[in-house]
């Protein structure tokens, strides 16, 4: 189910990773070894250094410690002077990763070698700032971290040591490839593509269907076509690094045109108008098409790139997403296989319709438009995604309620007529959406935010009911606060429970979530002070406060008793589960 979902993602959406299979960090951490030795000082797990300067280049090289990584979207690099001519830099291709709260990132490990190229003309730079941020894989995300580099105009430099090729494996994987092939497979069964049909019968074929002539003709025309998508998908593996799309889609500036394009793209899949080339563009090409002559490979393959043209703003939606997860990868090899195999997988049931004949295809019907609504609704739920970065949680949760509620009266919830079989079924669907449509909506109005749990967390009937500990949780942003909530705890003897968070720690999410409000937790915080630290602003203040606790970074749960002293055996760091964490509240609760 979840591989379906990454498929549905890929087909419409933005960078829904295939390979993405490295989701948020192991939860079955935070046994009592999970503490602060089991994690190292930030820049013992990721070295930077510099391997060479130049007037034209600077050359950095990251050695990240085993379990550590680096966010590719954190880099920063600044001059001094400012106007020191730096230019885009170049970083290699890395490792997907996709999490439920952050979506997909893409992250180093092992050794990442950085080219910053500088303009000769503009007065060379004396001093280069790098800001990065990384995570360790037991669940422990380091705050930003900024170094000075000083550079010498023209000189050349090494790190010491010979560390080797900054290397960060593939950019793509074979079921990467598979998932393209399928979404290039689901995209041919569209009123946008099978109208190739016809061009593929009467003027490659000439009425003459089946046998190795029909095979040879069809590949012809099919394997152009699929060369025409793998160029968009190389060039955009090439340039799109350097536009740092994956970065750039954090802005509300960004996200909330790009959530409008999808929902303008959807509403032209539910034939509210129709997306077309210009008349300018597409009566050339027509015209062209028209009067080449099939029977031959060189007219098939010429006829397979006009169609490619043709076809493509019929599915440019899917193929804006698909582009959109190219860009983050940098890799032009893979942009160029991803899209090839989404060609491949559009032809082939074309193939299929050459080499056997029509009997082996499915006829054209309404079932096809079904799948065209199934794709702007996929659409509207990618739009509806985007935005929940924006927006606050409660309407983002309203909005997928209002996402669902309309799927459902389209699928006829709320149509008592008799009906077909096959109508029933689609009705007894739409009624399911709809009981999650009012589910989503009076969470939302009771401020809840989660989409998977839009009632917030359940009980069952007759058991003790537990309010979530979330909504007791006082938050602060400052020592002097920090200072203050624990003179006031220590003042009436009341022990307090201290954890570090940050918008940028997905663990920190995960704590949040899933173990701060599960039963066996809250039913043992009754008598605590409850402490959140947000430290999302990582400023100097916070930073400083980190050194002074002797942590490196979020998450973190301190337990203090009712004098204002820390229990530092009892201290968590890094993910726990609701489990370990239940465990760890009884001890301290047995020594109060």
């Amino acid at each position: 189910m979840r591989r379906l979902l990454s498929l549905i993602l890929l087909l419409v959406a933005l960078p829904a990773s295939a390979g993405l299979l490295d989701n948020r960090p192991n939860p079955t951490l935070g046994a009592s070894l999970n503490n602060s030795a089991d994690f190292l000082p930030v820049r013992e797990a990721f070295r930077l250094s510099l391997v060479e300067s130049t007037p034209t280049s600077v050359k950095l090289r990251f050695t990240n410690a085993e379990g550590y990584y680096l966010y590719r979207h954190r880099f920063q690099f600044r001059t001094e002077p400012a106007d020191g001519g730096l230019g885009q830099p170049v970083l290699p291709a890395g490792k997907h990763k996709t999490d439920e709260y952050f979506g997909d990132v893409e992250v180093y490990y092992g050794v990442t070698d950085v080219d910053l190229p500088v303009d000769p003309a503009r007065k060379a730079p004396t001093e280069l700032r790098v800001t990065y941020q990384g995570c360790a894989d037991k669940g422990l995300c380091y705050p930003p971290e900024t170094e000075v580099i000083k550079l010498a105009a023209g000189a050349a430099g090494s790190s010491g040591s010979d560390i080797g090729s900054g290397t960060t494996g593939k950019a793509w994987s074979w079921h990467e490839l598979a998932l393209f092939f399928l979404a290039g497979l689901g995209l041919t069964f569209t009123p946008c593509v099978l109208p190739m049909l016809p061009i593929l019968s009467g003027v490659v074929l000439r009425g003459q269907a089946g046998g190795s002539r029909g095979l040879v003709l069809s590949l012809a025309y099919v394997l152009p076509m699929a060369a025409c998508f793998a160029l968009l998908g190389a060039l955009m593996g090439v340039f799109g690094a350097e536009l740092n799309l994956q970065a750039r889609l954090q802005s509300p500036w960004v996200l909330v045109p790009f959530a409008g394009f999808f929902t303008l793209f959807a509403l032209a899949m539910f034939g509210l108008y129709e997306l077309r080339l210009p008349r300018f563009i597409s009566g050339p090409l027509d015209t062209l098409a028209s009067s080449t002559r099939g029977g031959s490979i060189w007219s098939a393959a010429l006829l397979g790139v006009l169609s490619s043209l043709l076809v493509s703003p019929c599915v440019s939606a899917p193929l804006a997403g698909a582009l959109l997860y190219i860009s983050a990868s940098g890799d032009a090899l893979g942009g160029g296989l991803k899209l090839f195999a989404l060609g491949l997988g559009m032809g082939a049931p074309l193939v299929l319709f050459a080499t056997g004949g029509g009997a082996l295809l499915p006829k054209a019907g309404q079932w096809m438009v079904a799948v065209r609504n199934a794709f702007g609704v996929l659409l509207l739920a990618v739009a509806v995604w985007m935005l929940e970065r924006v927006l606050p949680g409660p309407l983002a949760l309203g909005l997928w309620g209002l996402l669902a509620g309309g799927v459902a009266l389209f699928l006829g919830a709320l149509e008592f007529t008799p009906k077909a079989p096959r109508e029933r079924l689609a009705q007894l669907g739409g009624l399911i959406l709809l009981v999650y449509a009012v589910a989503a909506w009076s969470g939302a109005l009771k401020g809840e935010s989660d989409p998977l749990r839009p009632l917030g967390r359940t009980h069952l009937v007759g058991a003790p009911s537990v309010a979530p500990a979330s909504a007791d949780w006082q938050t602060i942003k400052t020592p002097a606060e920090l200072t203050g909530a624990l003179a006031a705890a220590s003042s009436t003897g009341q022990p307090l429970l201290l954890d570090w968070y940050a918008d940028w720690c997905i663990s920190c999410k995960v704590i949040e979530r899933e173990v701060l409000i599960a039963p066996e937790v809250t039913s043992q915080l009754d008598g605590y002070r409850l402490i959140r630290f947000d430290m999302t602003e990582s400023n100097a203040e916070q930073r400083a406060l980190l050194d002074r606790y002797k942590l490196f970074g979020p998450p973190a749960i301190l337990f203090f008793d009712g004098k204002g002293d820390e229990l530092v055996g009892l201290r968590v760091v890094g993910e726990v589960d609701a489990k370990a964490f239940a465990a760890r509240l009884q001890q301290a609760n047995a020594s109060r």
